[in-house]
């Protein structure tokens, strides 16, 4: 047995995946055309065995070294697989100019019939990958190839301009995030790039809390990120400008079983609950696993499980053997109540209703005179961003009691609960609200409040206004959960202008999000006596299937 072999099985036995098959080696540096002359680097992992399973495809803008090579190349290549781990076009060697998902469609299907030329192509292929290289399998799947048997999608979006601009507010802390971070990624590994590192986060929020944005964002980015200004300047996710970006035709049109895999505090969880339920409205093979994860968790603490999942879906669909997968949606219950197994996401639900009165959640509104309460969102010093679904390491659960506290925070608490609550599917609040300033957004998180005060959100909801006086209450639709909320413990509603810099803050003065300088206040109302309300999705606690809910995620 050789090193690499037993270190691949001690790897195995750690992270609870089945065993290693066959040695493997690694053909760098494969040149792969495109219809335009344009030429990709790729990987090529070889299985050293005379049976193959079939062959994997990871594109993916982020280099070919670790964890990629590990994660793809090695784990599957040791397991029968032939891999093509490839550079998408404009990084890592790969020709010609990377333009966030607009060239994936046909670079993907170039390669697609690249491999079918090649003499050691087992005639069919899966493809798997994380974020950016989920993104890519959408753009080939809008044309399904035939050969094409399987995927896995790990919080992949398929439509860009939602996920920047859906709230109606520029996601400004994520993409400015990822475009440095992409401008910068194959900088040399100089001392002045890690000093460049540890302390990008004070630097991106001094970048986002600038005007106008479009310039302080050019001014960090410097000559990289050419699409910044570009997806400043296209506000309306239905602008031709993001046709490119879009990738709906795949959920149309693709057959192929497909794996999706997302965390309940990751950046595109509504879009992976959009690709389930589409996909399994047609009647497509689709599975489903949420965890208690970030976006960032996915490559860290979610790996084992991801993993173990992946291997077993593709290995399932080009073998042809029994799924040992016995319900397709297993969903991590936060709030103590780990992994469960569902026949389909959400489960049976009924709908319980609170009431946003003066300081507190009730089970009735009040019968007294209307009362109403106040709070001035002030865009020179916005409400900051505490947790929630980033694509920094800042998100996640968090402890919010300093949200809580703030001035320009109204927080509503239930009493004590005095049994658990199961919450399955998406909270929405509805709040009569108005504002002194037409131009105004809402912030809205539900949060747990155990019974020492400790607070820590669980789900948020995002909205920018243009209102011109008391209207139709304004419903926000919060991110879906699968939550227990203890016995002993209370709800909490906390409503802002503003969640900054998750959220590129309202200046108040109607401007363009890039170019705008001025600010103005905005002094936000909230009726009570019935009107606005937190309606929650509840339901029973799931049964365990198959034995103990395992350790860990």
């Amino acid at each position: 047995m050789t090193p690499r072999i037993r270190a691949d099985r001690a790897l195995s036995r750690a992270l609870r995946l089945p065993p290693p098959t066959n040695e493997y080696r690694a053909d760098r540096g494969v040149r792969v055309p495109m219809r335009d002359g344009v030429e990709l680097i790729a990987d090529h992992y070889i299985p050293d065995t005379a049976e193959p399973i079939g062959t994997l495809l990871v594109r993916c803008p982020y280099g070919r070294a670790f964890p990629v090579s590990t994660v793809f190349g090695g784990m599957f290549a040791a397991r029968g697989y032939h891999v093509i781990v490839q550079s998408v076009r404009g990084t890592f060697g790969s020709g010609g100019d990377f333009e966030p998902t607009v060239n994936e469609a046909a670079d993907g299907a170039d390669t697609v019939a690249w491999m079918r030329q090649q003499p050691w192509y087992t005639g069919t292929f899966v493809m798997a990958g994380i974020s950016y290289l989920g993104t890519v399998q959408w753009a080939l799947l809008q044309d399904p190839p035939a050969d094409m048997v399987a995927a896995v999608v790990i919080v992949g979006n398929h439509d860009f301009p939602a996920a920047s601009w859906g709230s109606g507010a520029f996601a400004v802390n994520d993409y400015l995030l990822w475009s440095y971070a992409v401008s910068h990624q194959e900088d040399p590994r100089s001392l002045r790039g890690i000093a460049r590192r540890l302390r990008l986060r004070k630097v991106l929020a001094r970048t986002a809390a600038g005007v106008p944005l479009a310039d302080t964002g050019r001014a960090l980015l410097r000559d990289g990120a050419p699409w910044w200004e570009g997806w400043l300047e296209h506000p309306d996710v239905d602008d031709p400008y993001w046709d490119r970006y879009k990738f709906y035709g795949a959920l149309d049109r693709a057959t192929v079983p497909v794996l999706l895999v997302g965390g309940w505090q990751d950046v595109f969880l509504q879009q992976t609950i959009e690709q389930y339920h589409r996909l399994h409205a047609r009647g497509v093979d689709v599975a489903l696993t949420i965890g208690p994860w970030t976006h960032g968790d996915m490559s860290t603490r979610a790996a084992p499980r991801i993993l173990r999942e992946s291997l077993d879906w593709l290995g399932q669909h080009l073998t042809g053997r029994p799924a040992s997968r016995s319900s397709p949606v297993h969903i991590f219950v936060t709030g103590g109540g780990g992994w469960r197994q569902l026949a389909e996401w959400p489960p049976a639900t009924a709908e319980r209703t609170w009431f946003l009165e003066p300081g507190r959640l009730a089970s009735e509104p009040s019968q007294g005179p209307p009362a109403r309460s106040t709070f001035t969102f002030d865009p020179r010093h916005p409400t900051p961003t505490v947790g929630g679904q980033l694509l920094s390491n800042d998100g996640g659960y968090l402890r919010d009691e300093r949200l809580a506290e703030r001035g320009d925070v109204l927080a509503f608490t239930g009493a004590p609960l005095a049994e658990d609550l199961y919450v399955y599917g998406a909270p929405v609040v509805e709040l009569d609200h108005d504002a002194d300033n037409p131009h105004a957004d809402l912030f809205v998180r539900v949060s747990e409040v155990d019974r020492k005060g400790r607070s820590h959100n669980v789900s948020d909801g995002y909205r920018r206004l243009t209102r011109t006086g008391r209207e139709e209450p304004v419903r926000l639709v919060l991110d879906e959960i699968a939550h227990r909320f203890r016995a002993g413990s209370r709800i909490r509603v906390l409503v802002a202008g503003g969640s900054h810099p998750r959220f590129a803050r309202n200046l108040g003065t109607g401007e363009d999000q890039g170019s705008g300088r001025g600010m103005r206040p905005a002094t936000h109302t909230i009726h009570h006596g019935g009107a606005s309300v937190l309606r929650l999705p509840t339901g029973t606690a799931i049964a365990r299937r198959g034995g103990p809910t395992p350790r860990g995620v």
